[in-house]
């Protein structure tokens, strides 16, 4: 009888370990949730939304111009940034009255509630700013242009640091959606 009744122990113990283990996998190398920090992403993201990003995808294919996406702060790796993807590695960005421009054709970005770019200091209304992305580079904006830290504050962003591509609002519930990049 307490043969039968270990036996039974361990196969709950055993049953529990496999879904506690499958699920720090997923977690690690799938899907992770985050919460969205701030109005840099307004309107296509508010604050304290509860996201899920897909960490796949971006082993086998390149981040696309549109794509949201979740990345290390460059300058402090223990931070998460949400920004979506302007510029594509081997191109050059300008940012001129309040438009950006991708190897000097205007990007038509509809998405974007506030094209005043005046929140950074390196961007001036009057000068063009101006980076050439290496092949490892992607330069990442905020929809909320006056109220995001992006590249424009911080340079380029390099490939390793993204963690994954932004695919569902969970939470709050009604605001349950998925999100996909526009069309160029």
């Amino acid at each position: 009888m307490l043969k039968k009744g270990l036996k039974g122990i361990f196969e709950v113990v055993r049953a529990i370990l496999i879904v506690v283990i499958s699920a720090v996998l997923i977690r690690m190398f799938v899907f992770q949730p985050f919460v969205v920090d701030g109005a840099s992403m307004d309107p296509t993201l508010a604050n304290n939304e509860y996201i899920l990003t897909e960490k796949v995808s971006y082993r086998f294919n390149e981040p696309k111009r549109g794509d949201i996406i979740v990345f290390k702060y460059p300058n402090n790796v223990t931070i998460n940034y949400i920004k979506r993807v302007v510029g594509l590695p081997g191109e050059e960005v300008k940012i001129f009255e309040g438009n950006v421009y991708i190897n000097d054709k205007k990007l038509t970005e509809t998405y974007v509630i506030n094209n005043e770019l005046t929140y950074v200091n390196k961007v001036s209304q009057d000068q063009p700013y101006i980076i050439n992305l290496a092949s490892d580079e992607y330069f990442v904006m905020g929809d909320n242009r006056s109220h995001s830290s992006d590249s424009r504050e911080w340079g380029a962003l390099k490939k390793p640091f993204i963690i994954g591509h932004m695919m569902v609002v969970l939470y709050p519930t009604d605001k349950f959606h998925t999100v996909h990049a526009p069309t160029y």
